[in-house]
This record gives C-alpha cells, sequence and structure tokens, in this order.
C-alpha cells in the first residue's frame, strides 16, 4: 500500500491539516527547546491522556491501579516540564499560589490519518462501510487543554477543554470495532466542530489510613499525597470509561491501539454523549488489594444524541465493577456489570412492525421510554517484564441485545487478546509494540434486524450475511523526542459490519501525538 503524502500536503483540507500539525510542532520546539538524544529525552513515564473514543475518548496510557495510583490517576515519578502554579504568582519562588487558583496540567494535539484501499463490496447499504468518494482517505485532529485546583483538602476541581477536526474513514460508520477511537461522530445531534468543554467536575476522597501514594502532575491529575485506603467521589460531567474498564495495555487510542476493540469492551453501551462524555456521579471504595466501584450516569435523551433530559430517572445507566490483585506478580482483575435505561427500542418490535406493513423494520418507529439493556464484562491484565512494560491483556464482553444500541458501538458479544512489548529490548526503552486480536457478535433479535434490511446506529448493509466481525491490529508507538510520540498502525478486519459479503478490508495509519 502506497500512502501518497504529496496529495495530502497539496491543498485544501489534507493541505490545512498538515499545516496545523507542523505548526504545532514548530511551537513546541520552540517554547520547549529540548534535545533528541535517546538518554536526553526520556521520561519518567509515558505521560497520558483521557479523552473518548470518538469519541472518543478519554483513556489513559499510565499503569491501572493494579501496578500503581488508583484508575485515572497518574503515575508516581513522571518526569518532565509540565506548568508551574509559582509562574503565575509575583511571590518570590519559596512561596506558592493558594492551592484554590486553577492550574494548568498539560495539553496535548493529536493527527491521524488512515487510508483504506477499495476492498470486495457487491453492494452497500446506508450504513455500510465504504470507500467511495474519497470516504477510504480521511483525517482527524484532536486538541485538548486540561487545567485543576485544590479547592480544599480532600476536594479537587478539574475542567477540561477539546477541540475536534476533521473526519474518520466511512464517516464513522460500517463497523463494529471502528478503526480510529478519535472520530467524533456528529450522530443524531449534528454538532459542529467547535471547541467544548469536555469534562467539568469535582473529586473528593476521604482517607481510611494513613499509609499515602505520592502522585505527580498530569492531565487530569493534581500533584499530591493522597490516602491508600479511601473513599472517593467524582461528581459532574465526565466519562465513565475514566473510572471503568481501564487496562494499562489497551485504554489509550492516544499512544496505544486506534481499534474500538482494544479501548473497552465493545458490548459494553456506556452511557455517553456523541463525544463520549455524560453527568453523573462515581462513588468507590478503595483497598490496596482490591476497589469496589459504582456510577449512575445520564443517557442522552436519543441514540447517539448530545442532549440529556435533566432528572429523568428512565434514563439512566448504573455501573459496578470490582477490581482485583490476586498476587503480587501485578495481575489486575475487573468485574464490571450494567444496567441502562431510556428511550430504546426493541429489534423484536420493530421486526413485527416492519413484517406487518411488509417493509423493512426500522427500529426509530418503537423507541419508546423503559427501554433496557443490561450486560457484563471481564478484564485481565498480566504484566509479564520490563517494570511491567511488557505485558498481555483481555477482555470479554456480553449484552442481553434486546434493544437498540444507544451510545458507544453496535456489538453485543466481544472477546479480545493482546500484548505491548517494551522497546527496551532494541534499545528504544520509550518505544511500545503492540498487537491484538479481537471478535465481536450480535444477538439474535439484532442479526435479524439488520438481516431484514434495518438500519442501525452504525450498520446497515441493506442485508446481511452473518460472521463474526473479526479486528487484527498492530502499532509502533515510537517517541521521537520528550513531548513527540509518531506511531505507524495496521489493521484487518474480516467480515465487516459482520457481513461475510463484504471485504476484508486493511486500514493503514499514521499516528503524530505532541503533549506537554
Amino acid at each position: 500500500m502506497h500512502i501518497d503524502f504529496a496529495h495530502i500536503s497539496r491543498g485544501g483540507r489534507w493541505g490545512l491539516m498538515t499545516k496545523n500539525a507542523a505548526i504545532a510542532l514548530v511551537f513546541l520546539c520552540l517554547v520547549f527547546p529540548f534535545k533528541c538524544t535517546a538518554e536526553e529525552s526520556r521520561p519518567g513515564a509515558i505521560e497520558a491522556v483521557q479523552l473518548q473514543p470518538d469519541v472518543q475518548a478519554g483513556i489513559g496510557a499510565e499503569p491501572s491501579e493494579g501496578a500503581g495510583p488508583a484508575p485515572g490517576e497518574a503515575p508516581a515519578k513522571r518526569e518532565g516540564p509540565v506548568a508551574d502554579s509559582r509562574r503565575d504568582c509575583p511571590e518570590q519562588k519559596s512561596e506558592e499560589c493558594p492551592g484554590w487558583v486553577p492550574k494548568f496540567l498539560g495539553a496535548q494535539y493529536n493527527f491521524v490519518f488512515q487510508d483504506m484501499p477499495p476492498f470486495h463490496s457487491p453492494y452497500q447499504g446506508r450504513n455500510s462501510l465504504s470507500f467511495l468518494n474519497g470516504l477510504g482517505r480521511q483525517a482527524t485532529q484532536t486538541y485538548g487543554a486540561y487545567f485543576g485546583s485544590q479547592l480544599a483538602p480532600g476536594l479537587q476541581a478539574y475542567a477540561d477543554f477539546e477541540y475536534f477536526q476533521g473526519n474518520g474513514i466511512s464517516n464513522g460508520v460500517g463497523l463494529g470495532g471502528y478503526v480510529n477511537g478519535d472520530v467524533i461522530r456528529a450522530g443524531s445531534s449534528d454538532l459542529p466542530k467547535v471547541p467544548y468543554l469536555a469534562r467539568l467536575y469535582l473529586r473528593y476522597y476521604y482517607p481510611l489510613s494513613g499509609e499515602t501514594e505520592k502522585v505527580e502532575r498530569s492531565m487530569d491529575q493534581l500533584p499530591a499525597a493522597q490516602p491508600v485506603s479511601r473513599w472517593e467521589f467524582k461528581f459532574g460531567k465526565l466519562a465513565l470509561t475514566d473510572d471503568f474498564d481501564l487496562n494499562r495495555y489497551a485504554n489509550n487510542n492516544r499512544t496505544q491501539f486506534l481499534n474500538y476493540d482494544f479501548l473497552f469492551n465493545t458490548a459494553w453501551d456506556y452511557a455517553a454523549d456523541t463525544r463520549g462524555y455524560s453527568y453523573g456521579i462515581v462513588a468507590a471504595l478503595y483497598q490496596p488489594l482490591w476497589r469496589l466501584a459504582f456510577g449512575v450516569f445520564m443517557e442522552p435523551d436519543t441514540q447517539n444524541g448530545a442532549r440529556f433530559d435533566v432528572l429523568d430517572a428512565r434514563e439512566l445507566g448504573h455501573n459496578l465493577e470490582l477490581t482485583l490483585k490476586p498476587n503480587g506478580a501485578g495481575t489486575v482483575v475487573r468485574l464490571l456489570s450494567y444496567l441502562n435505561e431510556g428511550r430504546m427500542g426493541s429489534y423484536d418490535a420493530a421486526l413485527a412492525l416492519g413484517r406487518a406493513a411488509s417493509k423493512a423494520p426500522d427500529i426509530l418507529l418503537v423507541e419508546q421510554p423503559g427501554g433496557t439493556k443490561y450486560g457484563f464484562g471481564l478484564n485481565v491484565e498480566q504484566p509479564l517484564a520490563d517494570d511491567g512494560e511488557t505485558g498481555i491483556f483481555g477482555r470479554i464482553g456480553w449484552n442481553d441485545g434486546s434493544h437498540q444500541t444507544w451510545a458507544y458501538t453496535e456489538s453485543d458479544r466481544h472477546a479480545s487478546l493482546g500484548a505491548q512489548l517494551s522497546g527496551i529490548h532494541w534499545k528504544r526503552p520509550d518505544d511500545r509494540l503492540g498487537v491484538a486480536y479481537g471478535v465481536n457478535g450480535l444477538s439474535e433479535p439484532h442479526k435479524d434486524y439488520l438481516e431484514a434490511g434495518g438500519i442501525g446506529m452504525l450498520l446497515g448493509d441493506g442485508k446481511l450475511n452473518y460472521g463474526f466481525e473479526q479486528v487484527m491490529e498492530l502499532y509502533y508507538n515510537i517517541q521521537v523526542c520528550r513531548y513527540v510520540h509518531i506511531s505507524p498502525d495496521f489493521q484487518f478486519l474480516q467480515d465487516p459490519g459482520y457481513n461475510r459479503d463484504r471485504g476484508p478490508v486493511e486500514v493503514y495509519g499514521l499516528r503524530l501525538r505532541v503533549s506537554f
């Protein structure tokens, strides 16, 4: 496969995106000069961003609670220049600003280019994976800025701002395991591409012991010494994926895998708007060897929507997760369950209505309050070597699949397995190589609906010769300098959109990430 970079850089949207990427890189080099040698540029750990897949987003690359700090928090001993609150104060360097003064925690820029060559496609529907009219070659850009404030002992506030540009291949539809977690679908609300407030929430913890652990400054994490055993509460606008279904090796589309299959459990239709965020509360009990978390979040009022009905108890997503650390080898096991309620339509009801009218079924015609979806997930990570930077992971997911997909992706069954390998073995200690394989499936009613010509949130070929959708992904994350990562990426998909009549599909990608 040949990627025509000359074509990318010539005028129009491609030229603008390439220009923006170059400006961001030059600006960073001028503001934060650095030498680009293996030893001088090596930070203590790769920084993390918690953006949604599509949404996305949010997503952490740091070790999970089984190998260090708690979920969504930064690992200790992180190096690298970050904003110092004293720089904004008129006092002497020995003095610091009051904790409540908002502090700049970091920023990032992420550019993803993907090329999908033509593939076997004997027919096509409204939501089919498509390479026609330039849809097989697309690029996305995501910008983020992150702030935090220490309001009182144990009480913190965070605010994140993001901006997304570009489009995903095939306009983000046609797959259960979509190929770019950075894609933010306009969806039913036709969202404009403008800067937006991604997160605005409070975090409070109550100590249960005197033992503490140090966490350094990072995106969505103020530096602090927090108790190891504690109650922790979050309230406001945030993402369920900040606290649930984390995995050290498969959770961050900024530095790890790009495909949905290796970000979260695809059978977990977690409550979120089109951009991957919602309003809710998380309560978690942390202990040295386990963690129990419960979260309740608002469901959007439409499928893949951006609006919420305030205080409607019939549109909520309930999530419960138990995290276990069963041994001293770094093993982490997470058991997830969820129950969603909203205006979801039933596949069986849509099929019955379609047969009565001698038409293709339409799930939108049978949407009504009281629709439910429940499911379960198993998530495992196992460090093997290199201080945990080499390890394996796996996920299994299932949901009942009787009602339509509402927020994440069209998948009712999921299994994935993969590995991360540290570059220390070839004298590139900050590089990472990742490889993974995933399988997605549909429930019987969901399959019957698509076979009858129904259109889903992301799928709809007009008809279906059902088969498991299979995904393989390989990436290599190169740390060029302290703030710059470049990652070639390859994905192979068999039976895209669960359709044996189409594909196989190849997707070639290149990701640039600049963060500080």
